[in-house]
Order: structure tokens, then C-alpha cells, then sequence
């Protein structure tokens, strides 16, 4: 089959999970022996157009991206005609096209309109999930609209979890026959550090007790604040532990300021965003990781810490809930809920031969579910449904929520 990714990251370039989690895919379905080629932004240094693992990879120049409000959508609008221009200029037909998130929405149409293809699209979160169900500004609800606006160009929507499938459903009106769940993967072998690389994380950032390790992008839904709550009640328990923080976002000034203010002093350690290889050591030489989210859709960097074999205990919510079974793959705490972190940190810390069966099980997991290739199978089935299915759609209502109020 010949399918055409659009996205606004893939490596080099890689903002979050989304990137991450294209790339996987997309050289799993060259490796499968599909035709695969990914349109996507060009960072500096970065060739036009070059074949990586199979996966022909086509970038557009455009200017590096405008977080600040008054700017986002208009640099989203350029970047979607940039894109557009790209694939369509590549010489290439593809039979379906595959837009993932509401950045490339517009671009997905463009591409989808040119070629005369089916349109599917991968959404990764939703706008009002990342604000637990609200949307506080202009700016959430012109991204919620442009979100509404992608499932209905699309033939079908693809979800990474049981979770995000209901909040799809009922945001924006899809039928749920026309949404599919595909978990995202990960090649476990790939994503295991050497030794030595986990033995110089653990001499740099361990201390006299225990390290944990959270890794995400520093946004509020991160949870990363309730984490930096719990450690106090957690160093009175174990002298001397230690938490690492890798990633970046808005919320570091906050997060900082938050440690400070509590005296955690060198107990917490901001890395910054690190590259895969530095991270995938970090996970290793953790003795928990924990992912305290308020709002998660699926939770990739679960996967990537499940590979170095390090035990989890992530947030009882979305698609994290799912993945990590609580006292079968990993433990579960309550969101917002230091002391249930630290309560349930402490239990895996003490509980070391229950900890290594889960950290079993949830090995066993990685391979059974989460192979790229058995996620490439099933994206692949997602396009066969959508090439089978020209049935027209019924109009879809767009739902706002302001305060407390829906409204068409």
C-alpha cells in the first residue's frame, strides 16, 4: 500500500510522543513492505527530500515554531499550506493519507483533496483533555474546532486507547464504528541502554537512597507538581533519595520555583528535554518511574521505561490506566494525590519481589501488544476499512464547553 504520513514533527525533529511514535510506525510499514513516505517540517541541516530506514522522508522549509498565543494558528495555517505544497509537489500518488493531530488538519484536506484519497488521522490528545474537559480561551476552542474539523474530513479516526476513543466520541459526535483503538509500540531491543551508559547515569544522578525518574513534557496535565509534593513525605522514608526530571515545556519556572520553595534542594535534578539514548539510560538506572498525570491519553514514555525494565507507577488515568495494570505491570496511584504517590512508591520500594513480577509481566506485555510490527498491521487494517468505506457521513455538530455548558 502506498501511504502518506503528515505530521509536524518526525526525527531530527521531535517536540513529544507524537514524533516518536510516527517514526516507529512508519518504518515498521516500510519494513512490512509498504510504500511510506512522511511530509514534515524541515529543521535546519536536514535534507529536502532522503529515504531513512526505507521511509522516504519529503520537508518543507518554514520557520521554526511560534508557541505565543496571538501567533500559534497563523504559523499552524503557513506551516499547513508548506506542507501541502511539499506532497503534492513530490511526484508521488499515495492511496491513503494519514494526518496526525489538528496542526496538520489543514494540510491532511489540501493533500487529501489533490490526490482524491481517503483521509485518516490519528488523534493524540484532545485540547480539552489536556484543561481536564474545559477550554479556558480563545485559543483552546479555535483548537477544538480545528480538532471537531480533522474527524470530520476523515474517513476514519484512529485513538491510542480505550479512553481517548470516549473522549473523541463525545467531543466531537464520531460513531464509534468509525473510530479504532491502536495502541502505540515500541522495539524494546532498540530501547535497551548498555550497560555502561546505565551504570554513568546512576554514579551522576543517584544518591545515598533511591532514584526516581519522571520524563514528560513540563505542561500542568503532566502532573509533574503533585510528584514534587510527595517528596517530602518520601525523603523522611528514604534518606537520601533522589528525583530526576527530564523534559521541557511551559511549567519549568513553576516546577523550579516549586522545589525551591519546599527545599528539595539537590533531592531534584531539571535535565531538560534529552536525547533518546540519555533518556533511555536515565530510565534504566531508575529505581521507580513515575508518571503522575493528570490527563494522558496513552503515556509512550511507560512503554520506553518498560523497556529499560524499570518499575512504573504511573497515574490511575487514560490510557496510562490501561497500560500499567495495577499489581500485574506496574502500580497505579491516585492523579493529584501526592500522598497516594508516595504511598504507593513506597510499597514498590519495599516490596522488591512483587515490583520484579510486574516488571516481568509487563516485558511479557511489550512484546504480546506493543510490537511495531503487530501496531503496523493494525493501522494498516484501519486504512483497508477506509478505502472499502465511500458511505457518506451525516453532519456532525460541533460541542463547545464554556463554564459549565455545552452547546452546539
Amino acid at each position: 500500500m502506498r501511504i502518506l504520513h503528515v505530521s509536524w514533527e518526525y526525527p531530527p525533529l521531535v517536540y513529544g510522543g507524537l514524533g516518536r511514535h510516527l517514526h516507529g510506525l512508519a518504518e515498521a510499514q516500510a519494513a512490512e513492505g509498504h510504500e511510506v513516505v512522511v511530509v514534515t517540517q524541515r529543521p535546519e541541516g536536514t535534507a529536502h527530500d532522503e529515504v531513512v530506514a526505507g521511509v522516504r522522508v519529503v520537508r518543507a522549509a518554514y520557520e521554526p515554531l511560534r508557541l505565543t498565543e496571538p501567533e500559534l494558528l497563523g504559523w499552524v495555517d503557513g506551516l499547513g499550506r508548506a506542507l501541502a505544497r511539499a506532497g503534492l509537489g513530490s511526484g508521488w500518488c499515495p492511496q491513503v493519507v494519514h494526518a496526525h493531530d489538528w496542526v496538520v488538519g489543514g494540510a491532511a484536506r489540501r493533500l487529501r483533496d489533490g490526490f482524491g484519497v481517503p483521509l485518516v488521522s490519528t488523534l493524540h490528545a484532545t485540547e480539552a483533555g489536556r484543561h481536564q474537559g474545559w477550554l479556558p480561551g480563545d485559543l483552546s476552542r479555535a483548537i477544538h474546532r480545528r480538532e471537531w474539523r480533522l474527524t470530520v474530513d476523515s474517513r476514519r479516526a484512529i485513538v491510542c486507547s480505550e479512553a481517548m476513543r470516549t473522549d473523541v466520541e463525545t467531543l466531537f459526535s464520531v460513531p464509534h464504528d468509525d473510530l479504532d483503538v491502536v495502541p502505540a509500540g515500541i522495539d524494546a531491543a532498540a530501547w535497551r541502554a548498555p550497560v555502561r551508559s546505565v551504570r554513568e547515569a546512576r554514579r551522576q544522578y543517584a544518591g545515598e537512597g533511591p532514584l526516581l525518574v519522571t520524563a514528560s513534557r513540563l505542561e500542568w496535565e503532566k502532573g509533574v507538581h503533585t510528584l514534587l509534593d510527595a517528596m517530602p513525605r518520601l525523603r523522611r522514608r528514604f534518606p537520601g533519595l533522589r528525583l530526576v526530571v527530564a523534559g521541557r515545556g511551559s511549567q519549568l519556572d513553576a516546577l523550579t520555583e516549586q522545589a525551591r520553595r519546599m527545599r528539595l534542594g539537590r533531592a531534584v535534578c531539571f535535565m531538560g528535554w534529552l536525547p533518546e539514548e540519555r533518556l533511555a539510560a536515565l530510565l534504566a538506572a531508575a529505581d521507580v518511574v513515575v508518571l503522575p498525570s493528570v490527563y494522558e491519553p496513552f503515556g509512550l514514555v511507560a512503554l520506553e521505561a518498560a523497556a529499560q525494565r524499570a518499575p512504573l507507577v504511573v497515574a490511575a488515568t487514560g490510557g496510562l490506566a490501561e497500560t500499567v495494570e495495577d499489581g500485574v505491570t506496574g502500580r497505579t496511584a491516585t492523579p493529584l494525590d501526592p500522598i497516594s504517590f508516595a504511598d504507593v512508591v513506597t510499597e514498590v520500594l519495599r516490596d522488591p519481589t512483587a515490583t520484579q513480577r510486574q516488571v516481568r509481566a509487563m516485558s511479557r506485555r511489550l512484546r504480546s501488544v506493543h510490537d511495531w510490527t503487530a501496531v503496523a498491521v493494525r493501522t494498516v487494517g484501519v486504512y483497508q476499512r477506509a478505502l472499502a468505506d465511500d458511505a457518506p457521513r451525516p453532519r456532525r455538530r460541533l460541542v463547545l464547553r464554556e463554564g459549565n455548558q455545552l452547546r452546539p
